[in-house]
């Protein structure tokens, strides 16, 4: 039932399945507004898509991995590659100090409308800005491709860098370009924290008895999960990935693996793998 449903989802465009959603969550929406402060920093469930589960816990398990494994601190400047609503703009709201910068960029641009008017208007320190990239899992507006993508940012100017559930939806043209240009905007001090789902002897061990989450088209160096929507799931070869980023001159500075395979969550740290890196010398 479960791929049922993701391959029915799937099969919608982009902004049908926004609006299903919307609709879908409107009487749980229209009961939490009377429910929740309206001063709160809570996106409505039908604005979400980022993702399933705990948006707010999510968030917050997240930071805590960026300050314990990525050694985030209160003053850095953060660039938020795939900001989305702000899953993870809300809980640094309460941990970047004055003297802290957030920088967030997204290819859709109704959770960039809702971060300026949200976080932004509340904590001009928080920055997002809306880049119309073409994806097919989230936005056909456009054919601007994101392997010609140069961030609008400085050279070497972040501190922190963060991708989650992003290079998850990208393709390979455009990681390499993303791991590109990370290493321009990084500080040579700084850290980048980013998610994936990695292939490797372990991790395709446990796929085969994995029912609920398989990547059936092998395309080489990585594999989808659809090939009709092809970002909507990529997976990519540990091997290939590591050459990715050695030519991109980042290195990997502490791997932790995840459960999406179908691992043990105890000898997990959350659901994609995370990676930590950082400039070569």
């Amino acid at each position: 039932m479960f791929i049922s449903l993701r391959k029915i989802y799937y099969f919608l465009s982009p902004n049908l399945r926004l609006g299903v959603r919307r609709i879908f969550y409107f009487p749980t929406d229209m009961v939490n507004s009377f429910r929740f402060n309206k001063k709160e920093l809570l996106p409505p469930k039908g604005m979400i898509f980022t993702g399933s589960g705990d948006f707010i816990k999510q968030g917050e398990n997240f930071l805590k991995y960026f300050i314990d494994l990525g050694n985030l601190k209160p003053d850095h400047s953060v660039l938020d590659i795939g900001s989305g609503i702000g899953r993870m703009a809300i809980p640094l709201t309460k941990y970047l100090s004055d003297e802290g910068e957030y920088e967030g960029f997204d290819i859709v641009k109704k959770g960039i409308k809702w971060c300026q008017r949200k976080i932004t208007s509340k904590f001009p320190n928080f920055n997002f800005k809306y880049i119309n990239l073409k994806n097919s899992l989230y936005n056909l507006s456009t054919n601007q491709d994101a392997s010609q993508i140069k961030f609008p940012y400085k050279d070497n100017y972040f501190d922190f860098i963060f991708l989650i559930s992003v290079f998850t939806h990208m393709l390979p043209s455009d990681v390499e370009n993303y791991l590109k240009e990370i290493n321009r905007v990084l500080k040579n001090s700084g850290t980048c924290f980013a998610t994936f789902f990695l292939l490797n002897k372990e991790s395709e061990k446990h796929l085969k008895y994995n029912t609920d989450f398989k990547f059936s088209f092998d395309k080489g160096n990585y594999s989808l999960m659809n090939e009709k929507v092809p970002e909507a799931n990529v997976a990519y070869k540990y091997d290939y990935l590591q050459s990715t980023l050695n030519n991109s001159r980042l290195k990997i500075k502490s791997e932790h693996v995840g459960y999406w395979s179908g691992r043990s969550k105890s000898d997990s740290l959350d659901f994609q793998d995370i990676l930590i890196l950082e400039k070569s010398s």
